[in-house]
């Protein structure tokens, strides 16, 4: 999955910077927990973010008089875990965090950890991930407090300052973990025991206690609800394991398999394998896009897209086998989860050669699906590999990064609000927020310089390219440009396929802006697009079926 900006002001424009760098980091921040150090504990309590019915998010609470533990997790999501210390004046002075891959197994290793602590006029945060630490020094106005997605400890802080001052409006500033940013927020008293909570301009409605507890909420725009458990309730509260099974109905099995790589970590992943005496079979090994991603790419935000298990379903009902498997340091699988597009790549080396040393597959008819930063890294593995059989990119990028993020910070300031003169100095501050925290990260280094073009040119194999035509993440000229460039080369074996009104996550999406992505209705992949890779990898993979 790559980069999101949402039509905003200015402020909205720097805040934007928090989305992009979840997305593409696996990670707003995930914390430690620590003990009460015997404190009794006063109250626990669960605070659910529906769709519908549906649990996208929780945080599980835990408040003492002086400290209160919150746990963020969901569905194909990464589990935070936040130590609030308190202030006498409904302050918070640190927070300590830290942050674990979705699905991460007991007893896994945190991908980060860190701690921010407000002294004086700055917010000192320290950041320790992939063996290295990073210092930053931000100065913050008076009463700022630290933000995280999803927690909503910051707000009951921000109405007891508000009730302590009998004031029915104040501003809230507030300390992004995820990009070292104070952004502004605002906490206004409604009718009743109703407030409403703005963090730049997004807006959640809650229902707070005398205590000053949230006990209930919508954030509108994104049509969703917040309820609230109590005690025991709130305690059976958690994340179920994804099931990796195959249907009951299904002409295939579904095998649980460790990939070993050269590396030294082993992947964990999903092998599913058409029933009945077929011979060796051809076979695909999925590549996720970017962020922490389980082995169906699992995304919570978009309904609960899961592009790689409809792709292994569909494929293997047509006798091909699939190989899917959770990203590094994600699910079942070992290694850092902070490594380079390169290293990827070199996981991916690792499971066609478990492919080929499975009885069941016939090494000569192997292919590769990658969808977004997985459709980058399949032509890295096919220039060095002449043996694959075929490629599939699935919004395979063409830029280099440098260009996407630029595309996306100048595409977010000139659909916004702001005044025709702002726009180019609201431009240069996100690009130099950007530059002094996440483009200093070692997968966002190689990112951003990382041109897909001159690898596209050695690629040989028989090359599908689809493209949805509405994608705002992946543009559409990109996949023309990768067909370009192969055809260029002298590679005569690439069809290229774009689909109208589809996302980057091939839905149908008139607009295809990430910020409607909560609102799609429908989360499935366009059954056209599944067709058309399924047959194009049935014929080039010579399936007999």
């Amino acid at each position: 999955m790559l980069h999101i900006f949402r039509k905003l002001s200015r402020e909205r424009l720097i805040a934007a910077l928090v989305i992009v760098i979840a997305l593409l980091m696996a990670g707003i921040l995930l914390l430690t927990p620590r003990e009460a150090e015997g404190q009794d504990l006063t109250r626990r309590s669960a605070l659910l973010i529906l769709r519908g019915d549906d649990t996208l998010v929780f945080e599980k609470i835990e408040r003492t008089a002086r400290q209160i533990r919150a746990e963020i997790a969901g569905p194909g999501l990464p589990r935070i875990v936040l130590v609030h210390d308190l202030h006498a004046d409904h302050l918070i002075s640190k927070t300590t965090f830290e942050v674990y891959g979705p699905n991460a197994a007991a007893g896994a290793v945190a991908i980060q950890t860190g701690t921010v602590e407000f002294t004086g006029d700055s917010a000192i945060l320290l950041i320790h991930a992939g063996g290295n630490t990073r210092t930053f020094r931000v100065a913050t106005p008076p009463g700022t407090m630290p933000v995280v997605s999803n927690d909503f400890v910051v707000a009951e802080q921000a109405v007891r300052r508000m009730r302590a001052s009998g004031d029915s409006v104040v501003s809230v500033p507030l300390f992004a973990l995820s990009a070292a940013q104070v952004v502004p927020g605002k906490l206004e008293r409604l009718a009743g025991d109703t407030v409403r909570f703005t963090i730049v301009q997004s807006v959640t409605t809650l229902r707070m206690d005398a205590q000053g507890h949230v006990v209930g909420g919508a954030i509108p725009a994104a049509s969703l609800r917040i309820v609230a458990l109590e005690g025991a309730a709130a305690e059976r509260i958690r994340v179920t394991p994804p099931d990796y099974s195959a249907p009951a109905d299904a002409p295939y099995v579904a095998e649980e398999v460790r990939v070993t790589t050269p590396a030294g970590h082993t992947l964990a992943g999903t092998l599913t394998l058409p029933r009945g005496d077929r011979g060796r079979l051809p076979a695909v090994v999925t590549i996720t896009g970017s962020g922490a991603q389980d082995r169906d790419e699992f995304i919570a935000i978009a309904g609960g897209y899961r592009i790689f298990r409809e792709v292994a379903d569909t494929l293997g009902r047509r006798g091909i086998a699939v190989l899917r498997m959770d990203d590094r340091g994600i699910g079942g699988s070992g290694g850092n989860v902070n490594g380079t597009t390169a290293d990827f790549a070199d996981d991916i080396r690792a499971a066609v050669a478990y492919l080929r040393g499975r009885p069941e597959i016939d090494p000569a008819r192997i292919a590769l699906v990658g969808h977004s930063e997985g459709g980058t890294i399949a032509p890295m593995v096919a220039a060095t590999d002449p043996r694959l059989a075929a490629i599939v990119l699935l919004a395979g990028t063409a830029y280099t990064g440098r260009q996407i993020i630029d595309y996306q910070i100048a595409n977010g300031a000139r659909g916004s609000d702001l005044p025709a003169a702002s726009v180019d100095s609201a431009i240069a501050a996100a690009k130099a927020q950007f530059d002094s925290t996440t483009a200093k990260t070692p997968w966002m280094r190689y990112f951003l310089t990382y041109d897909p073009i001159p690898t596209a040119k050695r690629v040989k194999q028989p090359t599908l390219i689809l493209q949805g035509e509405t994608d705002q993440q992946v543009r559409v000229e990109e996949a023309r440009m990768l067909d370009a460039a192969m055809r260029a080369s002298g590679n005569r074996r690439v069809t290229l396929r774009i689909f109208p009104e589809r996302n980057h996550y091939f839905v149908p999406d008139p607009d295809g802006h990430p910020s409607g992505y909560a609102r799609l209705t429908d989360a499935r992949v366009d059954r056209a697009v599944l067709g058309a890779m399924t047959d194009w990898l049935a014929t080039t993979l010579r399936v007999t079926r």
